[in-house]
């Protein structure tokens, strides 16, 4: 198994549509639909509909731990659940479809307890040494601390395992003070490494240059959104821009980037290659309605628009 993927947080993702939002009314919804939820069980999720295999580690606990240890099961995703007291939360999204408007509730994140991060220490510390990469996605627990991924980096580092980290506020952070293979973040986590604001598109490249040449990823990927991503390293700046498409639901497109980057890295694809593969998964996501992730074969249409139009 090349590829573990760790989550800390994660969810069941619940999904429903409703004709329209209305106070002080009860209203009427569309059967839920119900997905495993959280970074890094996403992008494990993603990997799996792309062909790949991965190990998702991630804390569950209670029956909401045990439904997405079900429904996991169910597609075949390969999993070491660590238990935890507290039961995992439950999200909600809902769909308005008389307007396409959609309204996202995230619930607070169960405490794992310190025996429970502690056995998710372990667990990266025990992996075999067919492991090359982890992939450390989503948020932290409320009582885990701000230096969680930065301590989980450093034993991924001690292993030769190539560290990506896909987090965002203090916790990616302080994974960047530890030097990591790939940090994947967005415009506004951007600007949180960068200590600003906001930060335009004319600073982007220096900024992200900058990053680089503290030590604090080798590899930094912009998630620009619709716009595609920026990839740079310490010798070059390049963006990928993937065909414009009417987005559904842009749940889950950040995770199936991450699942498609890194499943073609671990073939051997190029950088470049590996890039497009993620954008072309995250871009795939945002067709599928409510909390599904991307479809293979969306996957592969677009993966072929890129490769053509970088031929050209």
């Amino acid at each position: 198994m090349k590829i573990v993927t760790l989550t800390l947080n994660p969810a069941l993702d619940k999904s429903t549509s409703i004709d329209r939002l209305q106070a002080q009314k009860k209203l009427r919804c569309e059967e839920p639909v119900y997905h495993p939820g959280g970074g890094g069980i996403n992008v494990s999720r993603a990997i799996k509909i792309l062909g790949g295999d991965s190990l998702a580690i991630y804390a569950g606990g209670g029956p909401v731990g045990d439904k997405i240890e079900e429904l996991l099961k169910k597609e075949e995703v390969n999993q070491q659940r660590i238990n935890i007291k507290e039961n995992t939360r439950e999200n909600l999204m809902v769909v308005e479809s008389l307007t396409g408007n959609q309204y996202r509730f995230g619930m607070p994140g169960a405490n794992a307890g310190q025996e429970g991060l502690q056995k998710c220490q372990d667990a990266i510390k025990n992996l075999p040494d067919d492991v090359k990469y982890l992939v450390a996605s989503g948020s932290l627990p409320p009582d885990a601390p701000d230096d969680f991924y930065g301590t989980i980096a450093e034993i991924a580092k001690s292993k030769n395992i190539k560290c990506i980290i896909d987090t965002s506020g203090k916790a990616l952070v302080k994974a960047s003070e530890m030097g990591v293979y790939i940090l994947k973040p967005n415009l506004g986590e951007l600007s949180t490494l960068a200590e600003k604001e906001e930060i335009s598109g004319l600073e982007q490249e220096e900024i992200a240059k900058k990053i680089i040449n503290e030590g604090k990823a080798d590899i930094l990927i912009v998630s620009l959104g619709a716009r595609g991503a920026m990839v740079v390293t310490r010798d070059t700046i390049e963006y990928v821009v993937p065909p414009t498409v009417k987005q559904d639901s842009t749940v889950g497109a950040g995770d199936s980037m991450v699942g498609g980057l890194v499943l073609s890295l671990s073939r051997g694809d190029s950088l470049l290659d590996a890039v497009e593969w993620g954008v072309a998964a995250g871009t795939a996501a945002t067709i599928t309605p409510g909390t599904e992730l991307c479809r293979k074969k969306d996957v592969e249409k677009i993966f072929e628009w890129l490769s053509e139009k970088e031929i050209k």
